[in-house]
């Protein structure tokens, strides 16, 4: 399950997808909108994309995770829209027999997301708001 959407993530239903008889792990990892960044308060983030090439970008992602590591599952799903604070703007979830194997392929994949995926995201703060990230020309700098 490679996606995208303008509606809140269900994260029972992805670690429901991505649970398997063989899994003795299912790592979840969720990227939320907090309410500060560079020194200004963060209203919301606003997300937008190209749908079609993001899915197909994720599901590239979650194909070579599987041949990286012994992965059982793998589930991600990004927000579209605006996101308010403290809502997931996206969700990852992994399953494997051992836990190292999720973690890893959990970590790669946000990583990937952030490096290649065609999902811009606008930050609007109190006084104004910007797009981050590197269709800007500057390297991403959130964590």
């Amino acid at each position: 399950m490679f996606r995208v959407s303008r509606e809140p993530i269900d994260l029972n239903a992805l670690v429901e997808y991505v649970t398997d008889p063989e899994a003795g792990a299912v790592v979840p990892f969720i990227g939320t909108t907090r309410n500060h960044n560079e020194g200004r308060r963060v209203i919301a983030l606003d997300y937008e994309a190209y749908p079609e090439m993001a899915e197909k970008e994720l599901a590239r992602i979650g194909a070579e995770a599987k041949q990286k590591w012994p992965i059982c599952k793998m589930a991600i799903v990004h927000r579209l829209g605006p996101v308010q604070i403290g809502e997931a703007s996206v969700i990852i979830v992994v399953s494997s027999a051992h836990r190292d194997a999720a973690f890893a392929a959990s970590r790669f994949a946000i990583e990937e997301i952030k490096k290649t995926v065609p999902i811009w995201k606008k930050e609007v703060f109190e006084g104004g708001e910007v797009w981050i990230g590197t269709q800007s020309g500057e390297e991403f700098k959130g964590k």
